[in-house]
């Protein structure tokens, strides 16, 4: 699966409920694969803190 031209990759988690969705260093959950992606877009869309 593709966002904003980065690549996500999204499972389901062992011993959990729920999806987990992975993409340039940024895990997001979600209680399905749909809900996990959507997390996905609001966390790539935060810009990085400098340190």
């Amino acid at each position: 699966m593709k966002l904003g031209g980065k690549s996500v990759k999204v499972f389901k988690m062992k011993n959990r409920r729920g999806y987990a969705a992975i993409c340039c260093n940024h895990l997001t959950e979600g209680r399905s694969p749909r809900q996990a992606c959507e997390r996905m877009t609001k966390a790539l869309k935060r810009k990085k803190k400098t340190v």
